[in-house]
């Protein structure tokens, strides 16, 4: 169990297991955030049964579940929100760590240039070249069409 930096303040895994969490938390990661609806597979563990070990290891826990190709705004703005609150540094898991990576992409498009969020995703082994627009669009609202 690898996590993937994207920066600082984030990093990413796939489905992690109850059972991981402890490791986690000596690894140095303060909290999780889930990405990953319950009952997408049947061997995934409940969002419950993670949330339950992250806050016996001492970890804070939130879970944003999105669908991938169905990321709305609000989700993008409530995963930055808790990006900007959360104790850090934080853990963001899905099935692949596909929709965590892109979550935080979008969630900084404001704040960094979409080349380097591009970039920082790619050296993570994250292909989101096809954000590229929207990331645009959310950097500068006012020009899109």
């Amino acid at each position: 169990m690898t996590p993937r930096m994207l920066d600082e303040r984030l990093s990413v895994l796939p489905q992690i297991q109850p059972e991981d969490l402890p490791a986690l938390a000596a690894m140095g990661f303060r909290s999780i955030i889930s990405n990953r609806p319950d009952g997408e597979s049947p061997d995934q563990p409940a969002t419950a049964e993670i949330a339950s070990a992250a806050k016996a290891a001492g970890l804070q826990f939130e879970h944003v579940p999105v669908v991938g190709g169905a990321i709305s705004d609000a989700d993008i703005a409530r995963f930055g929100t808790l990006l900007d609150t959360l104790p850090g540094p934080v853990l963001g898991f899905c099935k692949t760590g596909t929709r965590a990576a892109t979550l935080w992409a979008l969630s900084q498009a404001r704040q960094q240039p979409v080349a380097q969020l591009l970039q920082a995703a790619a050296q993570a082994g994250y292909d989101l070249s096809g954000q590229a627009e929207r990331m645009a669009k959310l950097a500068a609202p006012d020009k899109a069409s």
